[in-house]
């Protein structure tokens, strides 16, 4: 007999990561919403949180299960350095949602850059 978890108990997780209002680049793997906010952070871009308002959107994985994309965003340097994590967290909560490795990215103070597009999580049915 197979494992099975509906969509909507998976939404659940997506959901959480999506509250998120701010997205940090960071030069090193943040603990705490502190350290993506100000340790390591070169760069800070705010989000729309909630599925669905722009920013973040649920559906179904590539794979199978749901997942979870962020839209294209643009941000501006403050901090120059090379971004190699990226965090998502909730403005005025202090909130760390979630925090994933990124290929390296030079970030330069003053100087606007786009992120494209980006599948955050996917997570699959059970087997």
């Amino acid at each position: 007999m197979g494992f099975s978890v509906p969509d909507a108990v998976m939404d659940k997780n997506l959901d959480e990561v999506a509250l998120s209002d701010r997205l940090f680049l960071c030069s090193q793997q943040p603990a705490t919403y502190a350290e993506a906010a100000t340790t390591y952070n070169l760069a800070t871009i705010t989000l729309t949180a909630g599925d669905g308002n722009g920013d973040w959107t649920k559906g179904n994985g590539d794979v199978s299960g749901r997942k979870l994309t962020l839209a294209e965003q643009t941000g501006t340097g403050t901090n120059p350095g090379t971004a190699n994590h990226v965090a998502f967290g909730v403005n005025g909560s202090s909130a760390l949602k979630f925090v994933s490795t990124m290929t390296d990215f030079l970030v330069q103070a003053a100087v606007g850059f786009t992120l494209p597009s980006k599948d955050i999580w996917e997570i699959r049915d059970p087997a």
